[in-house]
């Protein structure tokens, strides 16, 4: 399950690759985690715009957001049928501007982070879902998912998932309210093999309160901290008042 990622080009190169006219100024993470706002791309009146919405999506037939575990992830063979999805799927998608994402394999006992890029970085983008979920009292919260798909082959020897990685020439066709979500749904596939690096990093990672550019950094294991390694602690419940901070 793709929930933590990084976001770590300049504003202005993001800006470039999306083609939105918002400028908004932000400085780099290297830890992004769920329930945190995330920045999106999505089509308002026509246009690309840029918006910052709550990472987990909640659907917008919910009625108490208090007791709704947060959606991080839409499984992409399974969005235009299940319903916290399928709306969002005719109408609300979006892209999640990234330069990476981490997963985690546990191998010999051991909790192994790494990481997933172009070759060479820069940013790219994950196909999302987003909603807005409005309140008894007027309230509205806007809220977004990254949608996942088999892992292609360097990612495969890590996780079995992976974020769709939509290229800029189908970012029109994964945006558009005139494309039905039958035909956005072709865009759901594994990126293609040897399109990614993928490499161990720091377990600093696992703690989202860390974010520094080490983060990102290969990583090897020293020997004696493989030898005395815990087996990995169960995840905890996510949910929307964790307290997991800021994205800005």
């Amino acid at each position: 399950m793709c929930g933590r990622y990084c976001i770590t080009s300049a504003p202005e190169a993001i800006r470039a690759l999306f083609r939105y006219p918002d400028r908004p100024n932000f400085p780099p993470r290297y830890n992004v985690a769920p329930t945190q706002p995330v920045p999106i791309v999505r089509l308002m009146e026509g246009e690309r715009r840029f918006a910052l919405v709550c990472g987990g999506l909640i659907s917008a037939w919910v009625k108490d957001p208090r007791g709704f575990a947060l959606l991080i992830n839409a499984r992409g063979e399974s969005v235009n049928d299940k319903p916290a999805f399928k709306n969002a799927m005719k109408r609300r998608r979006c892209l999640f501007p990234a330069d990476g994402f981490y997963e985690w394999k546990v191998e010999g006992g051991r909790k192994r982070a790494f990481h997933a890029r172009l070759p060479g970085g820069g940013p790219l983008a994950f196909a999302g879902l987003w909603e807005t979920w409005s309140g008894p009292n007027g309230e509205e919260v806007e809220t977004a998912a990254i949608v996942t798909t088999q892992a292609n082959k360097e990612m495969g020897r890590v996780h079995h998932r992976a974020p769709v990685i939509v290229p800029p020439e189908q970012f029109d066709l994964w945006l558009s309210n005139e494309v039905d979500q039958d035909a956005a749904a072709e865009l759901i596939k594994p990126a293609l093999d040897g399109s990614m690096d993928v490499y161990e990093v720091s377990p600093a990672v696992n703690k989202f309160a860390n974010d520094s550019p080490e983060l990102v950094e290969p990583y090897t294991a020293p020997p004696e901290a493989e030898k005395q390694a815990a087996p990995p602690r169960p995840k905890p419940k996510r949910t929307a008042d964790s307290g997991q901070g800021s994205l800005f």
